[in-house]
């Protein structure tokens, strides 16, 4: 299956994601995009340092993030997943052994469904070693 076809058919395609990318796990690299889905360099390039940062109250936690412009409330940050929240709306963001996979799910659809649909293409590709 192709990268974009991961973003339409088992995220987005899914009802509990609404646009999707995978980038590479350094974040340099995107390889599938929903259309008009653009995350700028700098906000990838944060959410790859919330994965490595060590500190207790990561900055992420305090400061939130943004991904595609809009400004996200941390819920949750560790070595594979920061979880983030706008509203009613958020976005899940799942690291796998080479890419990383970014969702955002809209204000109809509650953040634990759309975490589910992300974790399990993310325990997935990392069982296919990706």
């Amino acid at each position: 299956m192709s990268w974009q076809a991961y973003v339409d058919t088992s995220l987005v395609a899914s009802g509990n994601i609404d646009k999707a990318a995978i980038f590479n796990s350094e974040g340099s690299s995107v390889w599938a995009s929903s259309s008009g889905f653009t995350i700028k360099p700098e906000e990838i390039k944060a959410v790859v340092t919330s994965f490595d940062d060590k500190s207790t109250v990561k900055k992420v936690q305090s400061e939130g993030f943004h991904i595609a412009t809009e400004k996200f409330f941390t819920l949750k940050s560790d070595e594979r997943s920061l979880y983030g929240k706008k509203g009613k709306e958020g976005v899940v963001i799942v690291k796998t052994l080479q890419a990383i996979l970014v969702a955002h799910y809209p204000e109809s659809v509650q953040p634990g469904v759309a975490a589910n649909t992300v974790e399990q293409l993310a325990d997935y590709l990392i069982s296919v070693s990706y």
